[in-house]
């Protein structure tokens, strides 16, 4: 049996638990409903969304009792005679906890269509009718509701499984909209259902011209679509081509997770929203994406594949921070810049730069990493010893070539050792300083009107000019880590599969090294372990660490390895 129809039945075995208490409160007052019975998830989950009251709960479970048990006809013919089916009269009378405004057309049982009122008459004595898709979802029978199988299309699981955008899509859609911009429609699809398919949850597709135009139609579209991702969790996805403000209305009123997939960030889209590109893949889509990405820089730059994340980089509070603030200026560039404007103020500037500066090993180039993936964008390093030429012209050349290949891909930069490329222009003695002067100026120049990020990590932040340092948006000063901190990353160095034996991060932390010596140290100390076959000792990390300072041709001194054997 599927792990699906399994949920279904016990979906079912709750839904008939719970409308027997109703229905023996119903038959022997509201003082005697039978204990222990089992809490329906799906219930809970209905009474949670639309917020019912315990006598809403109860109201809406005898409409479905009475259309899905025959035994709850035979009891209200019983109880009623002549009036075999539930009437709000009954339930005032029957039920604990009533109250009139139960039935109020702006409370939740009718304004989400839970139930409804069919035919003439006072109100007490007019049959309800549970909603048969609401019903059905009780039951464990989930489908979609006519009304919106008629607009809505179900979106397949993406062919390509994993999305990079997806952990971005999700944030943007837990702010209640999120729009997908670019001309790659299948990337904005693939990038909605790569998100549904991690999450369990299904996805529909609708088109704008398909949102109906008259207000009242397209309000109750609205509230029918809130209703079905409340019951499901179901996600939407509004594909927007050219002029649609049936569509955009739509987008504006609506009251649930939605995405709306367009070339750009739809004018009369007021509701605040974050928008995510998605038709950027690394640099072209398709199978030659890799040899079409080396052969636009040639072998000026080096992909590194972002692997690290945010709980791998131990840093103090303020360092992270400014981080944070680096990968939130350039996810919104583009509302702040074009959408709200800021960019016809000044057009110099606009570029996002960020150095890093700080002693080898203390992760700089792991928190590029850490951005990279967070934005979900391409990072490539720099390889400044092919950048920079003898010849007059060409570095500059070969610098145009990595700024407009990387801006057209939204790719990040990073500058390794940018002391060497970013050094202090010098007085003019000959015509060598005049060019070398001439190239950090147009470095400078590209650096403001990049449209990407572009980050440059140092350890010697004294050696950049005073010019260039001034046009830096963000300066992260990456320290030595401390005892504390070197605990810290040893604790966080080892996957949880590698095998260990009485490991004390506290005395391993007396190693004064930074972070990249200290995973130069666990990864050398796991190939002595795998060697003999059995797990990483304290041992073998003593040895690996003689051998790493050696290395640095550092000494090895008795008080970090005190009490270590």
């Amino acid at each position: 049996m599927s792990a699906r129809t399994d949920a279904a039945e016990a979906r079912h075995r709750a839904f008939v638990a719970e409308t027997g208490r109703v229905l023996a409160a119903l038959d022997h007052g509201a003082g005697a409903p039978p204990a222990g019975a089992p809490p329906p998830s799906a219930l809970d989950a209905l009474t949670a969304a639309f917020n019912l009251s315990p006598f809403e709960r109860d109201l809406l479970l005898l409409c479905a009792a009475y259309e899905a048990d025959p035994a709850a006809a035979a009891l209200l013919d019983r109880i009623q005679p002549g009036a075999p089916y539930p009437t709000f009269g009954l339930a005032l009378a029957r039920l604990p906890g009533g109250h009139w405004s139960a039935l109020s057309p702006a409370g939740p049982l009718r304004y989400w269509e839970l139930v409804d009122l069919p035919g003439d008459g006072p109100l007490v004595a007019r049959r309800l009718r549970c909603s048969e898709r609401v019903l059905h979802h009780l039951i464990g029978a989930d489908y979609l509701d006519a009304e919106l199988a008629a607009i809505l299309r179900p979106l397949p699981p993406p062919a390509g499984g994993a999305s990079p955008h997806t952990t971005a899509l999700r944030e943007l859609l837990a702010g209640g909209l999120a729009v997908l911009a670019g001309d790659d429609a299948q990337a904005k699809r693939g990038a909605i259902a790569a998100l549904a398919l991690e999450s369990r949850r299904p996805v529909f597709v609708l088109r704008g011209e398909d949102v109906p135009a008259a207000p009242h139609d397209r309000a109750r579209t609205a509230r029918l679509w809130e209703r079905e991702a409340a019951l499901t969790g179901a996600l939407l996805l509004l594909e927007l081509d050219g002029d649609a403000p049936a569509g955009v209305t739509f987008a504006e009123e609506l009251r649930a997770p939605l995405a709306v997939a367009a070339a750009n960030t739809p004018p009369g889209l007021h509701r605040p929203h974050g928008r995510l590109v998605v038709n950027r893949p690394r640099w072209r889509a398709g199978a030659d994406a890799p040899a079409a990405n080396r052969a636009a820089l040639g072998d000026l730059a080096q992909e590194i594949e972002p692997l690290a994340a945010w709980d791998d980089l131990v840093l103090p509070g303020p360092q992270l921070d400014v981080l944070r603030q680096v990968a939130l200026h350039v996810r919104h560039a583009d509302r702040v810049y074009r959408e709200w404007g800021m960019a016809t103020k000044s057009a110099r500037g606009l570029g996002i730069s960020a150095l890093f500066a700080g002693p080898s090993g203390t992760g700089k180039t792991m928190a590029a990493e850490v951005l990279a993936n967070e934005l979900a964008l391409p990072l490539y390093r720099i390889d400044l010893a092919t950048v920079v030429s003898k010849y007059v012209g060409e570095t500059e050349k070969n610098l145009r070539r990595i700024f407009d290949a990387a801006e057209e891909a939204g790719a990040i930069l990073l500058f390794d050792e940018a002391d060497a490329l970013f050094g202090k222009r010098s007085d003019v003695r000959d015509s060598h300083d005049r060019y070398a002067n001439i190239e950090v100026s147009y470095l400078l120049q590209r650096m403001e009107s990049y449209a990407g990020l572009a980050i440059l990590t140092t350890n010697m932040k004294q050696a950049l000019d005073a010019a260039f340092l001034r046009r830096l948006r963000f300066v992260v000063h990456f320290p030595f880590p401390d005892a504390a901190q070197r605990a810290e990353i040893w604790r966080r160095v080892f996957p949880g599969e590698l095998p260990r034996y009485e490991l004390d991060v506290q005395r391993l932390a007396q190693l004064n090294v930074a972070g990249g010596n200290i995973r130069n140290i666990a990864l050398h100390a796991a190939f002595l372990a795998a060697s003999n076959g059995g797990a990483v000792t304290m041992a073998h990390l003593l040895q690996s660490a003689r051998g790493e300072y050696a290395r640095l041709e550092k000494p090895l001194s008795e008080a970090e390895t005190r009490g270590w054997a």
